[in-house]
């Protein structure tokens, strides 16, 4: 498991700003199916189905990182980031995605994408079993850059 980030992410840090701006009042997307290639992949909706998607609020304001970070680690900001289920499935994988992010293949759109599980993955959930109505949270997000 190993988190994947766009080329628009990596560019963005590289020379515009900080991975935090880069996704700032963005969503975390959690998909069942299986995970595409690399961050920049489109997402195909016949195979990659749309299972939640997390706001600040629960229903519409767009997440973000913290304001700081520490020892190379960026956690999620004071939020209470959450959302209701709106297709029943296993989550597989996710997408930490700016707010205006379509899905479709992007080079320039700044992502995160990764593992979802119950436990070993890139975002761990109590359940992976999502059901259409119920709500879910995601209490714990942390981003790491490694050393060079």
């Amino acid at each position: 498991m190993t988190t994947k980030a766009s080329t628009g992410l990596r560019n963005h840090v590289l020379v515009t700003g900080s991975a935090r701006a880069g996704l700032a009042n963005g969503f975390l997307d959690i998909y069942g199916g299986p995970e595409p290639a690399t961050a920049d992949a489109a997402i195909d909706p016949a195979t990659q189905i749309l299972l939640v998607r997390i706001y600040s609020d629960g229903t519409s304001t767009g997440i973000n990182l913290a304001a700081t970070a520490a020892d190379g680690f960026v956690e999620k900001a004071a939020e209470a980031w959450t959302g209701t289920v709106i297709e029943s499935g296993r989550a597989t994988f996710f997408r930490l995605v700016g707010a205006a992010d379509t899905g479709v293949l992007s080079t320039t759109q700044p992502r995160l994408q990764g593992s979802v599980a119950r436990a070993g993955g890139d975002l761990n959930l109590s359940d992976v079993e999502l059901v259409a109505g119920d709500p879910q949270a995601v209490n714990y997000f942390t981003v790491a850059l490694p050393a060079f």
